[in-house]
């Protein structure tokens, strides 16, 4: 129940981001249709796609970027006139290629960010003082029982054990074995 609850949540928000960048997407699309030609209108629609990226639909900059692409395009063509072409075509591929360089860094940040968290999941640390026996290395937990140390160490963090005996140790309860 309380995921289908923080599943309702999310996607609330989820609906609230796409239609804050759609109303920004719009302003930002009149603005420019009211700029002449030679100003670059179309980069503010980067801010829409980092707003996307506060939501979880994975897709969403990528709607984003596309749209922001169309308009700046679309753009070129409401714009009253003014400034030389080769300066507006310049400012609208410039435009264009700021939305689409936010979008993937965004995008590269968001699975970079993804991957230290799963990561983060994976690795448990033990951390703090390990009252042990000098004698048998038998280690104290927090309730005061004693456990062998790999038992401790196995329960608190993900390693798992395999006994072996080292060189000292071999020739110490082995002498007639010559390795």
């Amino acid at each position: 129940n309380t995921i289908m609850e923080n599943r309702g949540i999310s996607e609330k928000s989820d609906t609230k981001i796409l239609i804050i960048c759609l109303f920004f997407s719009l302003v930002i699309f009149s603005s420019d249709s009211l700029l002449p030609l030679g100003i670059a209108g179309g980069v503010p629609y980067i801010l829409v796609i980092l707003i996307s990226f506060w939501s979880n639909r994975k897709r969403l900059p990528v709607i984003m970027a596309i749209l922001g692409t169309a308009l700046t395009i679309i753009g070129y063509f409401t714009s009253p006139p003014g400034g030389e072409l080769w300066k507006i075509l310049a400012n609208r591929f410039l435009a264009v290629f700021a939305i689409w360089v936010v979008a993937i860094l965004s995008n590269q940040r968001r699975k970079m960010h993804k991957e230290r968290e799963n990561a983060l999941l994976e690795v448990k640390i033990l951390r703090g003082f390990l009252p042990i026996c000098s004698s048998c290395k038998n280690i104290r937990n927090d309730d005061g029982y004693w456990s062998q140390i790999e038992s401790y160490i196995r329960d608190h963090s993900e390693a798992e054990f395999s006994h072996s005996l080292c060189p000292c140790c071999t020739k110490e309860l082995y002498p007639d074995i010559n390795l």
